[in-house]
């Protein structure tokens, strides 16, 4: 879509206001609006001011002038906002320079497109995650210097099968017996469509909704496969619809990895394939119906895997899903169907365009545009590198005896530990001037000093139950 084209939709939708919306460096949409009025084709290039120091992350006070420049093709209208709203994803611009904002997210994704292009390995990498989420009716929480406490509530909580509720009509799925029960044991179903169909009026192909595993709301809605910037876009709107369409439903929905103590956390399995032309580079006579490309790709995201995670699984809730011992893909190893390792070759389909490689580690608290922009990094590097993967691991990895299980690798137990790995890793991440330096160190910096020591630093409520007495 031209600027032209977009200010013709405009007029044609009876847009009143223009969103103009952006990433902080965490992974949360901004937003400012201005009246259509403003919107003219040169506002493409010129672009409009805002303060960056006031954004996680980003401009110190002395140097917080910044553009927001609209991308065309990203224009939608909001299907929210009561007046007629444009909406604009917009890139981040140094005013002085004119230069793309090297803590910009989705100039890191543009690069990533772009060092894939001059690989030479093919001209797009397709993603397809897969986010779970969950749906509850309410959520209380605080933390203060004196207290911490949260709390959860669900109709489908399966604490809730002796509540009072006046009454109580019973169907709550048991812990880890919430995937796929019919309603009225599933009480989101029309929920999850309407959530669905408002993606779809969005121009968001999904490809299926379902209940998950946990109890209290776990969902899934799965999005078709898009080239990496417009999945990040669309990655975005996702959880931007599923939350408003929760909200005005008086429901909450969270992408947190891990609410709910003994029962399932929240993943993102993250597929990707690369096509060069017409012709999808994974898909070859090796292993699973594969190429020796996608089994170097895979070799990539394994070595790399403990760095990738400081993108992929960004929070020090991340940690409390990725335990091993359970069902979460801890295990650095790969297999054709084996669900517990951490890449999975999927086997839905023996089509050549169907070949992909599957990351399962990763959940969606993550920014997108990073999680992709690195985890396709790791994949070239994987295929330049000619790194082999080793031998697949299809043995059920929770069965496997103690000295089997100590020779598998295994991702970060937390936040710091993938930290420390970035640290140490980040080399295949700075080809290309893909990550700058300076975004590694901020990322590194920020996740330490504001969520890391911010959580290490308090009591936990669980401390009292065991210490109180002591």
């Amino acid at each position: 879509m031209t600027p032209k084209e977009v200010l013709n939709m405009a007029k044609e939708n009876g847009a009143k206001m223009v969103d103009l919306r952006f990433m902080d460096f965490p992974g949360l949409w901004q937003h400012f609006s201005v009246p259509i009025r403003e919107l003219e084709e040169s506002s493409f290039e010129d672009g409009f001011g805002f303060d960056g120091s006031s954004i996680r992350g980003w401009q110190p006070i002395h140097a917080s002038d910044m553009l927001v420049i609209p991308d065309a093709a990203t224009a939608k209208m909001d299907p929210f906002y009561e007046a007629p709203t444009l909406v604009l994803i917009c890139d981040i611009a140094d005013p002085v320079t004119r230069e793309p904002y090297t803590r910009d997210p989705r100039n890191i994704a543009k690069k990533a497109d772009a060092y894939l292009k001059s690989s030479g390995l093919g001209d797009v990498a397709y993603i397809g995650p897969e986010a779970e989420f969950f749906i509850f009716d309410d959520i209380r929480f605080e933390s203060t210097r004196f207290g911490a406490f949260y709390e959860i509530d669900s109709i489908e909580g399966a604490w809730n099968t002796g509540r009072d509720e006046g009454p109580n009509l019973g169907y709550k799925p048991r812990h880890k017996e919430g995937y796929f029960p019919v309603p009225p044991m599933d009480k989101f179903q029309d929920l999850r469509t309407e959530m669905v169909l408002t993606l779809e009026e969005l121009g968001i192909e999904t490809e299926a909704q379902h209940h998950e595993v946990a109890t209290a709301g776990q969902s899934e809605i799965d999005m078709r496969f898009k080239p990496l910037l417009q999945m990040a876009d669309q990655l975005m709107w996702f959880k931007y619809v599923l939350k408003n369409v929760a909200y005005r439903n008086n429901h909450t929905v969270t992408f947190m990895p891990k609410p709910l103590f003994e029962d399932n956390g929240t993943g993102m399995h993250t597929h990707i394939s690369i096509w060069n032309g017409d012709q999808p580079l994974f898909a070859g006579d090796k292993y699973a119906g594969v190429s020796q490309e996608a089994l170097y790709a895979i070799g990539g995201i394994l070595k790399h895997a403990r760095a990738l995670c400081a993108f992929t699984n960004p929070t020090t809730n991340s940690y409390k899903r990725l335990v091993p011992g359970f069902e979460a893909p801890v295990n650095l190893a790969y297999s054709s169907r084996n669900r517990s390792a951490a890449v999975r070759l999927p086997m839905y389909s023996t089509s050549p365009k169907a070949k992909r490689i599957e990351f399962r580690t990763p959940d969606p608290s993550c920014n997108g545009y990073l999680a992709f922009s690195a985890i396709l990094m790791a994949v070239i590097d994987g295929i330049q590198n000619k790194i082999d993967p080793g031998d697949p691991l299809d043995k059920d990895i929770y069965n496997l005896p103690p000295e089997e299980l100590a020779e598998i690798p295994s991702a970060p137990g937390s936040l710091d530990e993938a930290l420390e790995a970035l640290k140490a890793d980040q080399e295949f991440l700075l080809k290309g001037d893909v990550f700058t330096q300076d975004a590694i160190d901020m990322w590194i910096e920020y996740k330490t000093e504001n969520e890391i020591n911010d959580v290490k630093l308090r009591p936990h409520p669980h401390e009292f139950y065991l210490y109180y007495d002591i």
